[in-house]
Protein backbone atom coordinates (compact mmCIF):
# COMPACT_ATOMS: atom_id res chain seq x y z
CA UNK A 1 0.00 0.00 0.00
CA UNK A 2 1.06 3.61 -1.04
CA UNK A 3 0.99 6.55 1.03
CA UNK A 4 -0.13 8.86 -1.53
CA UNK A 5 1.69 12.11 0.45
CA UNK A 6 4.65 10.07 1.36
CA UNK A 7 7.85 10.71 -0.90
CA UNK A 8 10.15 9.82 1.78
CA UNK A 9 13.28 9.29 1.89
CA UNK A 10 13.20 11.30 -1.91
CA UNK A 11 13.19 15.26 -1.75
CA UNK A 12 13.17 16.03 -5.21
CA UNK A 13 12.24 14.67 -8.67
CA UNK A 14 14.72 15.42 -11.69
CA UNK A 15 13.55 15.44 -15.48
CA UNK A 16 15.94 14.02 -17.07
CA UNK A 17 15.41 14.39 -21.00
CA UNK A 18 17.79 14.39 -24.21
CA UNK A 19 17.19 18.28 -24.76
CA UNK A 20 16.91 19.93 -28.34
CA UNK A 21 17.29 23.34 -30.25
CA UNK A 22 15.52 26.07 -29.96
CA UNK A 23 16.37 27.66 -32.84
CA UNK A 24 18.52 28.02 -35.83
CA UNK A 25 21.61 29.22 -34.49
CA UNK A 26 21.64 26.35 -31.87
CA UNK A 27 21.03 23.34 -34.25
CA UNK A 28 25.31 22.78 -34.73
CA UNK A 29 26.32 23.36 -31.30
CA UNK A 30 23.07 21.34 -30.63
CA UNK A 31 24.89 18.19 -32.87
CA UNK A 32 28.07 18.99 -31.64
CA UNK A 33 27.17 17.84 -27.97
CA UNK A 34 25.72 14.77 -28.75
CA UNK A 35 28.01 13.55 -31.26
CA UNK A 36 31.47 15.08 -29.40
CA UNK A 37 34.19 12.38 -29.40
CA UNK A 38 33.48 10.74 -32.79
CA UNK A 39 34.80 13.55 -35.07
CA UNK A 40 32.22 14.68 -37.10
CA UNK A 41 33.02 17.64 -38.92
CA UNK A 42 30.73 20.45 -38.98
CA UNK A 43 29.84 20.80 -42.31
CA UNK A 44 28.45 17.47 -42.29
CA UNK A 45 26.64 17.77 -38.91
CA UNK A 46 24.97 21.26 -40.77
CA UNK A 47 23.49 18.04 -43.53
CA UNK A 48 22.52 16.35 -40.52
CA UNK A 49 20.61 18.95 -38.92
CA UNK A 50 18.77 19.59 -42.06
CA UNK A 51 15.17 18.31 -40.42
CA UNK A 52 15.59 20.84 -37.59
CA UNK A 53 16.55 23.31 -39.58
CA UNK A 54 13.31 22.32 -41.77
CA UNK A 55 10.93 23.42 -38.40
CA UNK A 56 12.94 25.94 -38.03
CA UNK A 57 15.80 24.98 -35.98
CA UNK A 58 13.18 24.47 -33.49
CA UNK A 59 12.63 20.85 -31.56
CA UNK A 60 9.65 20.17 -30.26
CA UNK A 61 11.27 17.96 -27.38
CA UNK A 62 11.72 20.77 -24.78
CA UNK A 63 8.04 22.94 -25.24
CA UNK A 64 6.94 19.33 -24.43
CA UNK A 65 9.01 18.92 -21.37
CA UNK A 66 7.92 22.24 -20.21
CA UNK A 67 4.19 20.93 -20.44
CA UNK A 68 5.00 17.22 -18.74
CA UNK A 69 6.65 19.20 -16.12
CA UNK A 70 3.81 21.56 -15.64
CA UNK A 71 1.45 18.37 -15.52
CA UNK A 72 3.60 16.62 -13.08
CA UNK A 73 3.57 19.88 -10.59
CA UNK A 74 -0.42 20.14 -11.13
CA UNK A 75 -0.51 16.18 -10.26
CA UNK A 76 1.52 16.43 -7.35
CA UNK A 77 0.20 19.69 -5.64
CA UNK A 78 -3.97 18.04 -6.66
CA UNK A 79 -2.50 14.85 -4.36
CA UNK A 80 -0.74 16.56 -1.83
CA UNK A 81 2.65 15.25 -2.95
CA UNK A 82 5.30 18.27 -1.64
CA UNK A 83 8.03 17.21 -4.18
CA UNK A 84 9.71 19.84 -6.24
CA UNK A 85 10.08 18.80 -10.01
CA UNK A 86 13.56 20.04 -11.53
CA UNK A 87 14.50 19.55 -15.20
CA UNK A 88 18.18 19.02 -16.97
CA UNK A 89 18.70 17.78 -20.38
CA UNK A 90 21.83 15.65 -21.51
CA UNK A 91 22.56 17.77 -24.89
CA UNK A 92 21.25 21.30 -24.54
CA UNK A 93 20.18 24.39 -21.81
CA UNK A 94 19.19 23.32 -19.16
CA UNK A 95 22.06 20.99 -18.57
CA UNK A 96 21.52 18.32 -16.10
CA UNK A 97 25.21 19.83 -14.45
CA UNK A 98 23.64 23.11 -14.14
CA UNK A 99 20.50 21.61 -12.72
CA UNK A 100 22.67 19.29 -10.03
CA UNK A 101 24.24 22.36 -9.05
CA UNK A 102 21.23 24.08 -8.67
CA UNK A 103 19.44 21.15 -6.49
CA UNK A 104 22.41 20.70 -4.49
CA UNK A 105 22.34 24.18 -3.61
CA UNK A 106 18.94 24.19 -3.04
CA UNK A 107 19.57 21.26 0.00
CA UNK A 108 18.29 18.46 -2.68
CA UNK A 109 20.13 14.80 -1.36
CA UNK A 110 18.09 12.19 -2.48
CA UNK A 111 16.93 12.46 -5.87
CA UNK A 112 14.59 10.24 -8.00
CA UNK A 113 15.30 10.94 -11.42
CA UNK A 114 12.55 10.79 -14.58
CA UNK A 115 14.24 9.84 -17.62
CA UNK A 116 12.11 10.40 -20.94
CA UNK A 117 12.60 7.14 -22.07
CA UNK A 118 10.52 4.27 -21.62
CA UNK A 119 12.56 1.07 -22.22
CA UNK A 120 15.76 -1.04 -21.61
CA UNK A 121 18.87 -0.08 -23.67
CA UNK A 122 21.79 1.63 -24.23
CA UNK A 123 21.44 4.90 -25.38
CA UNK A 124 17.26 4.57 -23.72
CA UNK A 125 19.04 4.28 -20.13
CA UNK A 126 22.66 3.52 -19.43
CA UNK A 127 24.14 6.12 -21.73
CA UNK A 128 21.37 8.49 -19.00
CA UNK A 129 23.13 6.99 -15.92
CA UNK A 130 26.73 7.56 -17.50
CA UNK A 131 25.74 11.57 -17.89
CA UNK A 132 24.43 11.91 -14.61
CA UNK A 133 27.95 9.98 -13.26
CA UNK A 134 29.56 12.59 -15.20
CA UNK A 135 27.51 15.64 -13.42
CA UNK A 136 28.33 14.31 -10.15
CA UNK A 137 31.85 13.95 -10.98
CA UNK A 138 31.68 17.49 -12.38
CA UNK A 139 30.12 18.74 -8.42
CA UNK A 140 32.68 17.13 -7.01
CA UNK A 141 35.57 18.83 -9.11
CA UNK A 142 33.75 22.01 -7.75
CA UNK A 143 33.65 21.02 -3.91
CA UNK A 144 30.06 20.66 -4.07
CA UNK A 145 28.73 17.41 -2.26
CA UNK A 146 26.17 15.80 -5.25
CA UNK A 147 23.07 14.48 -3.80
CA UNK A 148 22.27 10.59 -4.28
CA UNK A 149 20.68 9.93 -7.23
CA UNK A 150 18.05 7.04 -7.84
CA UNK A 151 16.50 6.46 -11.19
CA UNK A 152 12.75 5.17 -11.68
CA UNK A 153 12.05 1.71 -13.46
CA UNK A 154 11.06 1.51 -16.64
CA UNK A 155 7.44 2.44 -17.36
CA UNK A 156 6.57 0.65 -20.53
CA UNK A 157 3.76 -1.18 -19.39
CA UNK A 158 2.35 1.21 -16.55
CA UNK A 159 -1.36 1.57 -17.31
CA UNK A 160 -0.58 5.39 -17.04
CA UNK A 161 1.70 4.80 -20.29
CA UNK A 162 -0.45 2.47 -22.52
CA UNK A 163 -3.64 4.10 -21.88
CA UNK A 164 -2.94 7.25 -23.46
CA UNK A 165 -1.55 5.35 -26.84
CA UNK A 166 -4.10 2.92 -26.85
CA UNK A 167 -6.42 6.16 -27.00
CA UNK A 168 -4.48 7.31 -29.85
CA UNK A 169 -4.35 4.17 -31.83
CA UNK A 170 -8.29 4.13 -31.34
CA UNK A 171 -8.64 7.75 -32.85
CA UNK A 172 -6.67 7.22 -35.45
CA UNK A 173 -8.48 4.44 -37.14
CA UNK A 174 -11.52 6.61 -36.68
CA UNK A 175 -10.13 9.30 -38.53
CA UNK A 176 -9.47 6.55 -41.44
CA UNK A 177 -12.20 6.32 -43.83
CA UNK A 178 -14.73 3.70 -43.22
CA UNK A 179 -14.26 1.79 -46.26
CA UNK A 180 -10.39 0.66 -45.31
CA UNK A 181 -10.93 1.33 -41.51
CA UNK A 182 -11.67 -2.39 -40.60
CA UNK A 183 -8.84 -3.37 -42.82
CA UNK A 184 -6.32 -1.15 -41.37
CA UNK A 185 -3.01 -2.74 -40.20
CA UNK A 186 -0.84 -1.08 -37.18
CA UNK A 187 2.67 -0.12 -37.80
CA UNK A 188 4.28 0.17 -33.91
CA UNK A 189 7.29 2.33 -34.43
CA UNK A 190 10.12 2.87 -32.48
CA UNK A 191 13.76 4.34 -32.71
CA UNK A 192 16.13 1.49 -34.41
CA UNK A 193 19.15 0.56 -32.44
CA UNK A 194 22.12 -1.66 -33.36
CA UNK A 195 21.35 -5.28 -33.30
CA UNK A 196 24.23 -5.72 -31.09
CA UNK A 197 23.14 -3.23 -29.15
CA UNK A 198 19.29 -4.77 -28.88
CA UNK A 199 20.91 -8.04 -28.31
CA UNK A 200 22.69 -6.81 -24.58
CA UNK A 201 19.61 -4.50 -23.47
CA UNK A 202 18.63 -5.33 -19.98
CA UNK A 203 20.29 -7.60 -17.12
CA UNK A 204 22.57 -9.75 -18.14
CA UNK A 205 20.12 -12.60 -17.91
CA UNK A 206 17.52 -11.27 -20.46
CA UNK A 207 20.10 -10.91 -23.00
CA UNK A 208 19.74 -13.26 -26.07
CA UNK A 209 17.19 -12.89 -29.08
CA UNK A 210 16.02 -9.59 -29.18
CA UNK A 211 16.87 -8.88 -25.87
CA UNK A 212 15.05 -6.50 -23.45
CA UNK A 213 14.38 -3.67 -25.66
CA UNK A 214 13.01 -5.34 -28.47
CA UNK A 215 10.89 -7.91 -25.95
CA UNK A 216 9.53 -4.71 -24.11
CA UNK A 217 8.62 -3.24 -27.37
CA UNK A 218 6.55 -6.54 -28.24
CA UNK A 219 5.03 -6.74 -25.15
CA UNK A 220 3.58 -2.89 -25.44
CA UNK A 221 2.34 -3.59 -28.86
CA UNK A 222 0.52 -6.43 -27.77
CA UNK A 223 -1.49 -5.26 -25.39
CA UNK A 224 -2.71 -2.01 -27.41
CA UNK A 225 -3.96 -4.25 -30.07
CA UNK A 226 -5.58 -6.40 -27.76
CA UNK A 227 -7.05 -3.37 -26.51
CA UNK A 228 -7.97 -2.32 -29.52
CA UNK A 229 -9.87 -5.34 -30.35
CA UNK A 230 -11.48 -5.69 -27.08
CA UNK A 231 -13.20 -2.23 -27.93
CA UNK A 232 -13.53 -2.03 -31.79
CA UNK A 233 -14.57 -5.98 -31.93
CA UNK A 234 -11.50 -5.72 -35.02
CA UNK A 235 -8.60 -7.73 -34.81
CA UNK A 236 -6.22 -5.24 -36.70
CA UNK A 237 -2.88 -6.98 -37.76
CA UNK A 238 0.31 -5.29 -36.48
CA UNK A 239 3.98 -5.48 -36.48
CA UNK A 240 6.46 -3.81 -34.54
CA UNK A 241 9.21 -2.05 -36.89
CA UNK A 242 11.45 0.61 -36.75
CA UNK A 243 12.77 4.43 -37.77
CA UNK A 244 15.62 7.32 -36.94
CA UNK A 245 18.25 4.86 -38.07
CA UNK A 246 21.80 6.09 -38.27
CA UNK A 247 24.97 5.38 -38.52
CA UNK A 248 27.81 3.54 -40.95
CA UNK A 249 25.55 1.47 -43.60
CA UNK A 250 27.85 -1.66 -42.69
CA UNK A 251 26.57 -2.27 -39.20
CA UNK A 252 23.40 -3.95 -38.91
CA UNK A 253 20.37 -2.03 -37.14
CA UNK A 254 17.51 -3.19 -36.22
CA UNK A 255 14.76 -3.32 -39.31
CA UNK A 256 12.24 -3.67 -41.22
CA UNK A 257 12.41 0.38 -41.63
CA UNK A 258 8.96 2.18 -41.39
CA UNK A 259 8.90 3.25 -45.33
CA UNK A 260 10.12 -0.21 -46.39
CA UNK A 261 7.08 -1.24 -44.45
CA UNK A 262 4.93 0.69 -45.92
CA UNK A 263 5.84 -0.32 -49.23
CA UNK A 264 5.56 -3.86 -48.34
CA UNK A 265 2.25 -3.60 -46.51
CA UNK A 266 1.01 -1.61 -49.92
CA UNK A 267 2.45 -4.30 -52.61
CA UNK A 268 0.64 -6.85 -49.91
CA UNK A 269 -2.69 -5.27 -50.41
CA UNK A 270 -3.41 -3.49 -47.11
CA UNK A 271 -5.82 -0.98 -47.52
CA UNK A 272 -4.78 1.77 -45.01
CA UNK A 273 -1.81 1.80 -42.27
CA UNK A 274 -1.72 3.18 -38.48
CA UNK A 275 1.89 4.47 -37.64
CA UNK A 276 1.73 4.44 -33.60
CA UNK A 277 4.67 5.81 -32.54
CA UNK A 278 5.15 3.56 -29.06
CA UNK A 279 9.03 4.17 -28.44
CA UNK A 280 8.70 8.02 -28.01
CA UNK A 281 7.45 9.67 -24.60
CA UNK A 282 6.46 12.73 -26.90
CA UNK A 283 6.39 14.39 -30.14
CA UNK A 284 10.11 14.07 -30.92
CA UNK A 285 12.00 15.39 -33.82
CA UNK A 286 11.84 11.54 -34.81
CA UNK A 287 8.23 11.70 -34.99
CA UNK A 288 7.90 14.92 -36.46
CA UNK A 289 10.29 14.50 -39.66
CA UNK A 290 10.52 10.97 -39.71
CA UNK A 291 6.68 9.60 -39.91
CA UNK A 292 5.05 13.39 -39.87
CA UNK A 293 6.71 14.11 -43.28
CA UNK A 294 9.11 11.21 -44.43
CA UNK A 295 7.01 8.16 -44.03
CA UNK A 296 3.24 10.25 -44.46
CA UNK A 297 5.11 11.40 -48.07
CA UNK A 298 5.91 7.58 -48.63
CA UNK A 299 2.26 6.74 -48.11
CA UNK A 300 1.57 9.62 -50.20
CA UNK A 301 3.42 8.15 -53.14
CA UNK A 302 1.82 4.70 -52.91
CA UNK A 303 -1.64 6.29 -52.51
CA UNK A 304 -1.84 4.21 -48.93
CA UNK A 305 -4.08 6.12 -46.50
CA UNK A 306 -2.13 6.77 -43.20
CA UNK A 307 -2.38 8.22 -39.89
CA UNK A 308 0.05 8.88 -36.96
CA UNK A 309 -1.30 8.05 -33.53
CA UNK A 310 -0.44 10.39 -30.90
CA UNK A 311 2.29 9.94 -28.06
CA UNK A 312 1.53 10.41 -24.48
CA UNK A 313 2.96 13.62 -24.07
CA UNK A 314 1.53 15.26 -21.09
CA UNK A 315 -1.40 13.17 -20.49
CA UNK A 316 -2.57 13.72 -17.06
CA UNK A 317 -2.89 9.91 -16.52
CA UNK A 318 1.00 9.70 -17.48
CA UNK A 319 1.94 12.45 -14.52
CA UNK A 320 -0.34 10.45 -12.67
CA UNK A 321 1.70 7.20 -13.19
CA UNK A 322 5.00 9.19 -12.76
CA UNK A 323 3.39 10.15 -8.96
CA UNK A 324 2.63 6.14 -8.41
CA UNK A 325 6.04 4.97 -10.07
CA UNK A 326 7.45 8.26 -7.05
CA UNK A 327 5.52 6.81 -4.43
CA UNK A 328 6.32 3.14 -4.96
CA UNK A 329 9.56 3.81 -5.21
CA UNK A 330 9.94 6.03 -1.89
CA UNK A 331 8.07 3.24 -0.30
CA UNK A 332 10.35 0.30 -1.32
CA UNK A 333 13.37 2.35 0.12
CA UNK A 334 11.47 2.68 3.44
CA UNK A 335 11.20 -0.78 3.61
CA UNK A 336 7.42 -0.98 2.84
CA UNK A 337 6.00 -3.89 0.69
CA UNK A 338 4.18 -2.93 -2.46
CA UNK A 339 2.68 -4.48 -5.51
CA UNK A 340 4.29 -2.36 -8.62
CA UNK A 341 1.77 -1.43 -11.38
CA UNK A 342 2.71 -3.28 -14.37
CA UNK A 343 0.52 -4.79 -17.13
CA UNK A 344 1.76 -7.41 -19.56
CA UNK A 345 3.80 -10.64 -19.46
CA UNK A 346 7.02 -9.02 -18.43
CA UNK A 347 5.79 -7.51 -15.25
CA UNK A 348 7.49 -5.08 -13.18
CA UNK A 349 11.26 -3.78 -14.34
CA UNK A 350 14.08 -3.72 -12.01
CA UNK A 351 13.79 -1.21 -9.14
CA UNK A 352 18.43 -0.97 -9.29
CA UNK A 353 20.26 -1.57 -12.61
CA UNK A 354 22.25 -4.56 -12.22
CA UNK A 355 26.02 -4.80 -12.94
CA UNK A 356 26.45 -5.38 -16.79
CA UNK A 357 22.86 -3.82 -17.45
CA UNK A 358 22.58 -2.10 -21.02
CA UNK A 359 26.37 -2.39 -21.47
CA UNK A 360 28.66 0.27 -23.55
CA UNK A 361 31.20 -0.57 -25.54
CA UNK A 362 33.81 1.45 -23.84
CA UNK A 363 32.72 0.91 -19.71
CA UNK A 364 32.05 3.93 -18.59
CA UNK A 365 31.19 5.23 -14.16
CA UNK A 366 27.22 4.85 -13.90
CA UNK A 367 25.10 6.16 -11.14
CA UNK A 368 21.37 5.33 -9.90
CA UNK A 369 22.60 1.87 -10.70
CA UNK A 370 24.38 -1.42 -8.12
CA UNK A 371 27.70 -0.76 -9.97
CA UNK A 372 27.23 3.15 -9.04
CA UNK A 373 30.39 4.81 -7.67
CA UNK A 374 27.36 7.66 -5.96
CA UNK A 375 25.57 4.98 -3.73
Amino acid sequence: MRDARDATPYDALLLLSFGGPEGPDDVVPFLENVTRGRGIPKERLKEVGRHYFQFGGVSPINDQNRALLDALRKDFAGHGLDLPVYWGNRNWAPYLTDTLREMAADGRRRVLVLATSAYASYSGCRQYRENLADSLAALESEGIEPPRVDKLRHYFNHPGFLEPMIDGVLGSLADLPADVRDGAHIAFTTHSVPTSAADTSGPVEDHGDGGAYVAQHLDVARLIADAVRERTGVDHPWQLVYQSRSGAPHIPWLEPDICDHLEERHAAGVPAVVMAPIGFVSDHMEVLYDLDTEATAKAGELGLPVRRSATVGADPRFAAAIRDLVLERAAVERGREVTPCALGTLGASHDVCPVGCCPARAPRPAAAGADSPYA
